[in-house]
């Protein structure tokens, strides 16, 4: 059964008011120790695809420092996150202020994770359909492997939440989220601090861009 639009909307206000309100302390510490590590700013602001491919402005913590000189801004993650920035990502705290994102209609608490503009044409036409629903703070990539998955096995898992999404996948996907941020797993893949850049997929049978996981 698909999700009612309109109690989506009012799930995702009620929970990232919630969440902002139980998080308020520590969202202050951790803007605390971005700025005496790091300095301003504190936010890390990027501009995102969201439903339809529409950009918004996403915003997270800060949790690497700027590149050095001769030192090119993509491809040297994993130098440049600071310490602060390792435990907020491995904690996925550097998270919480996407709930504003959530409270201005940009996210959803769940759906298919936001992620670069320069992405949008390097799609399949099955892998762009993840699109079509407003994108997710958490979603049910992130709850069944997260960077651990190829960037294949996520988009199917995408379209597939895309297809069967509801109300009730919805608080199971959140109540594992909760699961894996406590026990921190699937946050980084075997060799890299975050995921490697997703170039296209090439060469792909009709077959393999069937859903091949289910919920």
């Amino acid at each position: 059964m698909k999700e009612n639009t309109m109690l989506k909307r009012l799930f995702d206000i009620a929970g990232a008011t919630a969440g902002l309100v139980a998080t308020a302390p520590i969202m202050v510490g951790c803007a605390a120790a971005v700025g005496m590590t790091m300095g301003r700013p504190i936010f890390f602001r990027q501009t995102r695809p969201g439903k339809g491919g529409e950009p918004f402005e996403l915003v997270k913590f800060r949790t690497m420092r700027p590149p050095r000189e001769g030192e090119h801004r993509i491809g040297n993650d994993e130098g440049r996150i600071t310490t602060v920035g390792y435990i907020l990502r491995s904690t996925s705290l550097d998270e919480l202020p996407t709930l504003w994102n959530v409270l201005r209609g940009e996210l959803s608490l769940v759906g298919p994770r936001p992620l670069l503009m320069r992405y949008l044409d390097r799609y399949t036409p099955h892998q762009a359909r993840r699109h079509e629903v407003r994108p997710g703070v958490t979603g049910l990539a992130q709850v069944s492997g997260r960077n651990a998955l190829s960037w294949e096995e996520k988009f199917d898992l995408d379209v597939w939440y895309v297809d069967n999404r509801s109300m009730w996948l919805d608080v199971v996907i959140l109540a594992k989220t909760v699961k894996k941020v406590l026990i921190r797993d699937g946050i980084s893949s075997d060799d890299h601090p975050t995921a490697p850049e997703f170039m296209g997929t090439r060469a792909r049978s009709p077959e393999s861009d069937l859903p091949r996981r289910s919920a």
